[in-house]
């Protein structure tokens, strides 16, 4: 193994440089739309595809499925990263984006459970598999595409533009929802109407594959190809390279695994959040996600030039820290602001459940005590609560509001006692000033994820040797992101619906974030300066 490749190569000039940035860019943003869109329409394929009759159920069920196609991601990433060692960068990635959008498309065109039954779900299963392969080539693709172009010194600034279109993929997945929903009725777009942004990728992957065929390949790759310096197994050197395992290690749970939960949390966690527990109007809700994360991607933008100036270690520890001081204070400020009423009445007249064997699973058809049967009715409503354990009979379980007792542990008597304690379990719209606060705090969100998300596509493209850097920069980053951050909705809200409390989810991100701070200021060395055609 060489320790570098000889590679002259003139800078590139601004209208080339601009292509490949709006190139992977975009290719980007319509790739991250394709998955996200399933998020974003959760609720609606639980109760398509997943039917239950417990609303609760069916979105966890879907969620799960939003998991699966994460848990495919390291499987992708180990074979395109090999392609993309072995073949190059540019065809690699117009592989994934082409699977990417074929398998969103068709989840429009999937009949539901009620005309094919149990086939529907398995092929919507499927068809997250294929989703989640796809993704696991495609960031790494267009990171180290980028980075391989930047002139050096202004990497973490040119690649920057990659990380921000992650989320623009979030925004514009909230865009078509909410025009397609404005342009129908509420019954159409619950009917057939939410199939329309899965089929509208068709024409997004149309735009972005006229403009990635412009590319040239790498000039990188170009050179080790030329030179015969491509690895002859990109997967196994990945492993046996020196010191590549370390960097595996600290790429997997000190970088990826960090900034994914980070970046989860302040779009899923925050939509779920305001939408589930706070009784937010829906589509109030998306507008104010959406416009909170597109003025938030000054950030990426800005953390990424920022890192050219003063390193990559630094914000990302700063990103952390910050983010386990401000990740509780921010979400009860939302909280607050969101349902101040409902806020009001959990502090007022807090509900309590006693009983015997107090435990509830949210993915029993049943709970198999009364207890349990209690806990159900409230998690089924988004309601908060606390579980004393009861010493009395088996039987007797007690949910008292405030000092007032439910007379009998049904849907209705609830609801009657929850209107006389001042509960208002309607949506609500916030006023114009709480709107702003969200904002606010949905800007501050955006501001650590940026940090710790900005100068990510330049750091791990300086970690690892060029003949293996596809493969290397994608495994960790793709089990990292896949498994922390693409279960972080499932087990959130698994953790929120099992205790009753709408903030237990957070202490999933802060402790993956502890985990991944230690690991990056003991671990992580600074990469800015270094030149990405010497091997490391």
């Amino acid at each position: 193994m060489t320790g570098s490749i000889a590679l002259e190569r003139p800078e590139p000039t601004r209208k080339e440089i601009q292509l490949v940035i709006g190139a992977s860019s975009l290719g980007t943003i319509f790739e991250w739309y394709d998955f996200f869109i399933y998020g974003t329409l959760a609720p609606i394929i639980g109760r398509v595809f997943f039917p239950t009759g417990n609303a609760t159920m069916e979105l966890l069920l879907s969620l799960a499925g939003f998991a699966i196609g994460f848990g495919f991601r390291p499987l992708g990433a180990v074979l395109f990263g090999y392609l993309g060692d072995k073949l190059g960068r540019k065809y690699t990635f117009l592989v994934t984006i082409t699977l990417m959008g074929l398998g969103t498309a068709a989840i429009g065109f999937v009949p539901p459970v009620a005309a094919i039954g149990l086939a529907a779900p398995i092929i919507i299963i499927l068809l997250r598999i294929v989703q989640g392969l796809a993704l696991g080539g495609e960031y790494g693709g267009a990171a180290i595409y980028v980075s391989e172009h930047a002139p050096e010194g202004r990497r973490g600034y040119f690649t920057s533009f990659i990380q921000a279109s992650v989320a623009g993929g979030f925004i514009l997945s909230i865009i078509v929802v909410l025009g397609t929903k404005s342009m129908m009725s509420a019954e159409d777009w619950d009917a057939w109407g939410w199939r329309i942004p899965f089929i509208f990728s068709l024409l997004l992957l149309a735009v972005s594959l006229y403009m990635r065929l412009k590319l040239n390949e790498s000039p990188v790759f170009k050179a080790m190809k030329e030179a015969g310096e491509t690895s002859a197994n990109p997967l196994k050197e990945s492993f046996t390279y020196p010191g590549n395992k370390r960097r595996i290690f600290v790429a997997l749970f000190g970088i990826a695994a960090g900034l994914t939960v980070i970046w989860y949390t302040a779009m899923y966690g925050v939509l779920f959040f305001l939408t589930g527990s706070q009784r937010m109007d829906n589509n109030t809700a998306e507008i104010v996600v959406g416009i909170g994360a597109m003025a938030g991607l000054f950030w990426f933008i800005f953390f990424g030039w920022l890192s050219d100036k003063i390193g990559r270690k630094k914000l990302i520890v700063f990103g952390y820290i910050a983010t386990l001081l401000l990740l509780f204070p921010l979400f009860h400020m939302m909280g607050n602001a969101a349902n101040p009423a409902l806020a009001d009445a959990a502090r007022r007249a807090p509900i309590v459940v006693s009983g015997s064997h107090c435990s509830f699973s949210p993915f029993a058809k049943e709970q198999a005590t009364e207890c349990g049967k209690a806990l159900d009715l409230l998690s089924k409503r988004g309601l908060s609560y606390t579980t004393v354990e009861n010493t009395g009979p088996v039987n007797k379980t007690e949910i008292r509001i405030g000092n007032m007792v439910v007379p009998e542990n049904s849907g209705e008597a609830l609801e009657t006692a929850l209107g006389e304690a001042g509960y208002n379990l309607a949506k609500v719209q916030p006023s114009g000033s709480n709107i702003v606060i969200i904002i606010v705090a949905i800007l501050i969100l955006g501001a650590l994820s940026g940090a710790t998300y900005g100068p990510v596509a330049a750091l791990l493209s300086e970690m690892f040797p060029p003949r293996i850097r596809y493969s290397s920069m994608s495994i960790p980053y793709h089990i990292g992101t896949g498994y922390f951050g693409g279960f972080l909705p499932l087990v959130s809200q698994y953790m929120v619906a099992r205790t009753g409390d709408p903030y237990s989810g957070l202490w999933y991100t802060f402790a993956i974030v502890l985990m991944a701070l230690v690991v990056t200021v003991f671990g992580l060395p600074e990469t800015r300066g270094r030149t990405l055609d010497a091997a490391c």
